[in-house]
């Protein structure tokens, strides 16, 4: 099995959807760091499991300087954003989405 790992900082507003009272139902922003993960059993043509620049454009290139409401199509919180990164790069099997230092929502597939 191959793995490949790729860091990004991305900086972007969201505005969450709560049933309780919450400061983070205002529009505000964040730096996250997202740590995409990738496997594969054989590399592509090209001897990789997914090109870096292609995690980039599939992520940064469309969240970062954006608000995320607008982009992934539900309530933008860290957990939400985690599963939606992993939907759009392919062979992604996990996602870490740092939202503030210490707080930090994963996305994993199952194995099944």
């Amino acid at each position: 099995m191959y793995y490949v790992k790729k860091t990004i900082e991305v900086a972007g507003a969201h505005q969450l959807t709560l049933d309780y009272p919450s400061k983070c139902t205002q529009l505000h922003g964040h730096n996250w760091v997202i740590t995409i993960y990738c496997k594969a059993m054989e590399l592509n043509k090209n001897g990789m499991v997914v090109d870096f620049s292609d995690i980039k454009r599939c992520i940064s290139d469309r969240l970062d300087h954006h608000v995320i409401n607008d982009v992934i199509g539900c309530n933008p919180t860290a957990e939400n954003i985690a599963r939606w990164c992993q939907q759009q790069v392919p062979n992604c099997y996990r996602v870490d989405v740092q939202e503030t230092t210490g707080n930090i929502a994963t996305y994993e597939e199952d194995e099944a």
